[in-house]
């Protein structure tokens, strides 16, 4: 059976981190390991956390708390411990919107019927935003592609982070840039794609919405620096000239 890990990045988390706990806590797909990550919080997210920990006996969980240089870096640690077949980072807040939909990923896309070797490189779907109390507010406004490619993010994040997930073999190997503060999640998912169309791996669009996302976040907060930094990240994948028209495009779509 191939085996999901749900990777937590928390710090500091409480008044948020319930919802998504339960969330996987409720999965009815039976093979997955949930790491939480955490940066030494000093509020009640470890005493959440080690209590979920007790209830849920149908998943193997896995809390790991110390301090980290940031959330990239905690990533990074994730990354590490991992020993499932693919990863999806669901944060703090940001939860499954249904108790079926790992068993729904893995059977629209055939994962427990192909060799480990033949397994998409990336899985993925749709977005919903929430609110800060996880009530939806509307579909993400980008949506992915039919047929997602490395290329397509030149055309913005169309695929949430949280409605990625990547092969492990593939994501061990792409490490967090933790050069970037805001969008090493952007740069990782490109390099990751990138990779699997030099092996010559599918990605494979699940045709589902597979994760609801808080709109409140740390990328929201810090939006000038954000866009800032993904510019950066664009240019580094797609070069200058396609960088700077592709902006252009954004900046009159958004007038129209």
């Amino acid at each position: 059976m191939t085996k999901f890990t749900v990777i937590t990045i928390t710090y500091n988390a409480a008044a948020v981190l319930q919802r998504t706990l339960d969330s996987v806590l409720h999965q009815t797909y039976e093979d997955v390991e949930h790491l939480i990550i955490d940066g030494a919080s000093t509020d009640g997210t470890l005493q959440m956390a080690n209590n979920y920990k007790v209830l849920n006996t149908q998943h193997k969980v896995i809390i790991h708390s110390s301090p980290d240089e940031g959330i990239y870096d905690a990533m990074n640690k994730g990354l590490t411990q991992a020993s499932g077949d693919y990863v999806v980072f669901m944060n703090a807040g940001d939860f499954f919107p249904a108790p079926d939909t790992l068993e729904q990923i893995a059977h629209r896309c055939h994962l427990n019927e192909l060799p480990s070797d033949s397994l998409p490189a990336v899985v993925y779907g749709n977005t919903d935003i929430v609110d800060a109390e996880g009530h939806f507010l509307h579909p993400r406004r980008l949506q992915p592609p039919e047929q997602l490619t490395w290329r397509s993010f030149r055309h913005g994040m169309l695929v949430c982070h949280q409605a990625f997930y990547a092969r492990m073999d593939l994501a061990k190997n792409t490490q967090y840039d933790t050069r970037y503060r805001y969008s090493a999640d952007v740069d990782w998912c490109i390099r990751v794609m990138h990779e699997a169309d030099r092996l010559g791996l599918a990605l494979t669009n699940a045709h589902l919405t597979v994760a609801c996302y808080t709109e409140e976040g740390t990328t929201t907060r810090h939006h000038r620096e954000s866009l800032r930094e993904r510019y950066r990240v664009m240019v580094r994948h797609y070069g200058h000239l396609s960088t700077f028209f592709m902006h252009c495009w954004f900046v009159l779509r958004n007038l129209l």
